[in-house]
């Protein structure tokens, strides 16, 4: 992967070109996402990171209007120069960490139906939209997933390697708490997008750690329930500044899984 140019990607034939087709969308989706917005919304003036409450001012996102795609990326091209990559839903890791190594975030456009109000077991547009792309207007917090994305690519064909990045990306971009004026706030996708997780992830529930590179890379995580343990950053600058030892880190492990 290292010979590579860096926009390989983009000629790869496994990623299709796609778009957001916002005519598609029904009255049923726009119920759905206006439901999911209210219901969320309420509670983060006082739980979200203010890098996400300044984000989905200066992304526009309100409850009445579906995410258009196309004003979202003229909106990040101004702030962080990041854009918005259409995706069918789960993607190759090769092809996920690519484009966010050329400053693509991926997201889905179909919406959940309102049966699936509660839960799913794979992300839709709400998820990849309301809870994501807030945080792309930040610049440290998108230095960290682009050069994150290029360590991924340097293991890419080490599945140990990929696993424990994954934790990284788990624990950070999904489910990450960031101490600001000595209270936890969220700044992970994962806890932003659930009413409950918001709630109990700011309790005095589960574990609240240190950011801790070693520690996370040590730590396996579940999809199905919510986290018992949570790791908190001081600032998106450390998230940034963490990534040489991240990759020293890992290194470090993949060499000791090699030996056996």
């Amino acid at each position: 992967m290292t010979n590579k140019p860096k926009d390989w990607v983009f000629l790869d034939p496994r990623l299709k070109k796609m778009r957001q087709d916002y005519d598609a969308y029904t009255e049923e989706d726009f119920k759905v996402w206006k439901i999911l917005f209210e219901r969320q919304i309420v509670n983060l003036p006082k739980a979200a990171s203010k890098a996400y409450l300044d984000g989905i001012k200066e992304i526009n996102f309100t409850a009445d209007r579906i995410a258009d795609f196309a004003d979202v990326n003229q909106r990040l091209a101004k702030s962080t120069g990041w854009a918005i990559h259409v995706v069918p839903g789960l993607i190759d890791d090769d092809l996920f960490f690519g484009l966010m190594n050329n400053k693509r975030f991926c997201s889905s456009t179909w919406m959940r139906s309102m049966e699936q109000l509660d839960y799913l077991e794979e992300p839709d547009m709400f998820h990849d939209a309301f809870a994501h792309m807030p945080m792309l207007t930040n610049q440290p917090y998108v230095d960290f997933l682009e050069n994150l994305s290029g360590i991924a690519l340097r293991f890419i064909d080490d599945k140990w390697a990929i696993e424990l990045l994954s934790r990284i990306y788990w624990f950070t971009i999904e489910f990450g708490l960031i101490r600001e004026e000595g209270e936890l706030k969220i700044y992970g996708a994962g806890i932003l997008s659930s009413a409950g997780e918001t709630k109990f992830s700011l309790s005095s529930e589960p574990k609240h750690y240190e950011y801790n590179v070693r520690k996370i890379l040590n730590t396996p995580f579940w999809k199905d329930k919510f986290q018992d343990k949570y790791f908190v950053i001081e600032s998106y600058e450390q998230l940034f500044q963490s990534l040489p030892e991240i990759e020293e880190v890992l290194e470090e492990m993949v060499s000791e899984a090699a030996k056996g």
